[in-house]
């Protein structure tokens, strides 16, 4: 971090030597200190709180730390471009611009990710919908009797999160995934190229799309929001395309995909299926009355039913 000097002193991490601290005391016995990083960070917390943040201690933290560049920072004094950078972030921040947006990335499982504008933002819930997916890989590939790999296709991938936790945790599973959206298909190339292209990516409609042979798991997260459900701010800011599935319930897109997936999997192969918890029965139905069995809903880590798993037999 760059000096930024008030009289003889420098603000730079570390203590002023002792002749500075001699002469501090005759020629600035009433000087006020700038404030530190922890000091902004502090302020900053609150005044997110106050525009109704959800998590505006971790917010302003992740802000201050995208601006200074490092982790270990708080006790530092930041320049002046620095505070009139962060002061900017804080602003739209609290005008409920998503921290993702802001800073560029978002998180998911072991992944860093790149975020912008016009993509959807991965959420701690789809990781469980991940973890399903890779628990079921793993148990395909134990009884697997040939060298093929298991194949897995991940419907509606916007941003690659699912399709790539898989590939990298999985690595023998021959992951592809699918997404109609220019937008997020980008995104999802940048972030596949980031992790070594392990995954094969396809600009279709999901509800078109087959694989060239059948696979042993499809899982998605799709847009399956109801019609007229009220949003936060942040989740606003992500496509319509993305959340919306379409008739009163918000599930006329999951029950065209939950059929288009019969055409896609192998006998035993696996389907599962992020939905909103009061989908969770009607998707069950809807599940054992398409031919699947061992049909059961799982939870996210609040206790909430948030996804469909089926199998086709």
């Amino acid at each position: 971090m760059s000096a930024h000097s008030h009289g003889s002193v420098s603000h730079e991490c570390g203590n002023p030597t002792p002749a500075q601290s001699q002469k501090d005391q005759v020629t600035e016995p009433t000087r006020i200190s700038e404030p530190t990083w922890g000091e902004l960070v502090r302020e900053s917390a609150d005044r997110l709180a106050e525009a109704g943040v959800p998590s505006p201690c971790v917010d302003a933290r992740e802000l201050a730390e995208n601006v200074a560049g490092e982790s270990r920072f708080l006790e530092c004094v930041p320049t002046k471009e620095q505070c009139l950078r962060f002061e900017h972030l804080i602003a739209r921040r609290a005008a409920r611009i998503p921290l993702q947006h802001l800073t560029g990335r978002m998180y998911f499982r072991y992944l860093e990710l790149v975020s912008r504008p016009g993509c959807f933002i991965v959420r701690p819930e789809t990781e469980m919908v991940a973890e399903a997916a890779i628990r079921a890989a793993r148990a395909a590939g134990s009884f697997s009797s040939n060298q093929r790999g298991i194949r897995v296709v991940d419907m509606c991938t916007g941003s690659g999160a699912i399709a790539l936790a898989i590939a990298t945790e999985v690595p023998t599973a021959r992951v592809s995934a699918v997404e109609i959206s220019p937008q997020a298909f980008a995104l999802a190339v940048e972030n596949n190229h980031a992790y070594g292209d392990r995954v094969t990516l396809i600009q279709e409609d999901a509800l078109t799309w087959l694989p060239a042979q059948p696979v042993d798991i499809v899982v998605s997260n799709p847009p399956y929001v109801p019609a007229g459900t009220e949003h936060s701010p942040e989740v606003q800011a992500d496509p319509a395309i993305a959340l919306w599935g379409g008739g009163d319930d918000g599930l006329d897109f999951p029950r065209a995909l939950l059929a288009r997936a019969r055409t896609m999997l192998v006998p035993g192969g696996i389907l599962i299926m992020e939905h909103a918890p009061s989908q969770a029965r009607e998707l069950r139905e809807v599940a054992r009355a398409a031919g699947y069995d061992q049909v059961s809903t799982g939870c996210d880590l609040t206790g909430r039913e948030r996804f469909l798993q089926a199998r086709w037999p």
